[in-house]
């Protein structure tokens, strides 16, 4: 006899299994996302590109959004693979491509529970489909400062 007002044992065990489709769909397509972005890296006038240093002394090329803040240059880590970020923070002299032209840089943490992080980011908001498609990653800054 089915109860009035409340669902099903049959109803839940529906409606679980399609929330946890919806779930599995939604991390595949983050996962293609940003897969797509790390292989094609694309480029645009509003992007560079940052040649970073691994421990092993090996140099790597990403392709990154620049921002402009206060007259000074900024890249963020808006994505979940981001060994970039890691070799900038652990070598922090790079080169910074732009229209054919690079220059070496020395890349600045900005910490995250700072004034600037947040001046940074309030200046630059990434739109919600964009959070949305890569799985609202936290955002952390590099200031780029000319060497």
């Amino acid at each position: 006899m089915a109860e009035s007002g409340i669902i099903s044992n049959k109803g839940k065990k529906i409606f679980k299994r399609i929330l946890i489709g919806v779930f599995f769909t939604y991390v595949l397509l983050v996962g293609a996302f940003e897969t797509w972005l790390g292989i094609s890296q694309p480029e645009n006038n509003q992007t560079i590109t940052i040649t970073t240093t691994n421990d092993a002394g090996e140099k790597h090329d990403r392709v990154v959004s620049r921002i402009y803040y206060e007259g000074a240059l900024y890249v963020a880590a808006n994505h979940w693979p981001r060994a970039w970020w890691r070799h900038t923070l652990n070598n922090p002299r790079v080169e910074v491509t732009n229209q054919d032209i690079t220059s070496p840089y020395t890349a600045v943490e900005v910490y995250p529970a700072g004034d600037e992080h947040a001046a940074v980011d309030n200046s630059n908001p990434l739109p919600l489909f964009f959070k949305i498609l890569t799985g609202f990653p936290p955002r952390y800054f590099i200031r780029l400062d000319p060497r």
